[in-house]
């Protein structure tokens, strides 16, 4: 009930926005992108694709031999869009990516522990990105803003630093043993469910492994990471993009990373949105306007970007049907989304 009225909060808000700046406004910023535009402004995010399921397949060590690399790439697609289109906070399609590589002759433990390790190293390179991009955003715009312009970038490292420590705690709690941590708690608390009762020799081994990549792999650790983070850094290519053919002031390379950052950061705290509708459209045209823009420019921006995510929601969806996951979701291997 929650989650729809957040929706209609959502719609309400991105109806409100529309109007507020100007239907017959918006279309005249959007009227002379072409398809070799967007076809442009679609690149980055295939770029960033392709180097973050480079950075999948580093997790997967040495089982990353079973399969081709478009085939892992399809893989990953498929599972974003689940992460994308269901109320999960963006892990929802982990699982499916690891029942989809078992019939490459990849373990489920070993796509298990790859799937976790390589959500990890996506986000630390993911605060790393969002951490460059406020400290550029300080030094673009704080410095010439009043304290109250400043509030927001301040909420904004506060933020980052939360991230911080929980990303930290989340690799601790990692290396000393997720999923039996969780049975124990469980325990504790006198709460026992069967399914994990049972596979409490399946959990020792998952965190096993996951310790294991940690300890032994710790190259492949930071190459991932390394790989996760320019992927990251295709964002700022896409906000060049757009701004460069909506016709707005050229981006410099120091905004263009700020703007990219912190809109990862708006879309990544407003995750109880679903879709992050309204949210994301606000808070990119708010950021747009701190850098000068006009928000006519933000929210063209901001519509441009939701149109980047529909092209690649139909491409997940392409891939999901291709690797037959909609059957390994109807079958009950993996879990249903609420």
């Amino acid at each position: 009930m929650l989650r729809l009225i957040l929706l209609f909060v959502g719609l309400f808000t991105f109806a409100g926005l529309i109007w507020h700046i100007g239907p017959a406004n918006i279309l005249s910023a959007v009227a002379g992108i072409g398809p070799v535009a967007l076809l442009v402004i679609l690149l980055p995010s295939l770029i960033m694709y392709v180097l973050e399921a480079y950075g999948w397949r580093l997790t997967l060590r040495h089982h990353a031999a079973a399969l081709s690399f478009g085939r892992l790439l399809m893989i990953r697609t498929a599972g974003e869009v689940v992460n994308m289109t269901t109320p999960s906070a963006y892990v929802g399609g982990e699982p499916l990516k690891a029942v989809l590589l078992k019939p490459h002759g990849v373990p489920m433990i070993e796509a298990l522990a790859s799937v976790i390790t390589a959500k990890t190293t996506m986000t630390i390179a993911q605060v790393m990105f969002i951490l460059l991009g406020v400290g550029l955003a300080f030094g673009l715009v704080g410095t010439s803003a009043s304290g109250d312009s400043n509030a927001p970038l301040l909420a904004a490292l506060v933020g980052v630093g939360l991230l911080l420590f929980g990303i930290a705690l989340f690799v601790m709690v990692q290396r000393i043993g997720l999923f039996l941590g969780l049975l124990n708690v469980l325990r504790w608390c006198r709460i026992r469910i069967p399914y994990l009762e049972t596979r409490e020799d399946k959990l020792r081994e998952l965190d096993r492994t996951i310790l294991d990549f940690y300890t032994r792999d710790r190259r492949a650790f930071l190459l991932s990471i390394g790989f996760f983070f320019f992927g990251w850094m295709a964002e700022a290519l896409e906000v060049y993009a757009i701004l460069y053919f909506i016709g707005g002031p050229a981006a410099s390379p120091l905004s263009a990373i700020a703007i990219g950052a912190l809109s990862v950061f708006i879309k990544g705290g407003t995750f109880f949105i679903p879709g992050s509708l309204g949210a994301q459209e606000g808070g990119n045209l708010l950021v747009l306007v701190a850098f000068g823009y006009s928000d006519v420019t933000g929210i063209t921006f901001a519509l441009l970007r939701r149109v980047r995510e529909l092209v690649w929601i139909a491409i997940g969806l392409g891939c999901l049907a291709a690797l037959g996951g909609r059957k390994v979701v109807a079958s009950g291997e993996v879990p249903r989304q609420p």
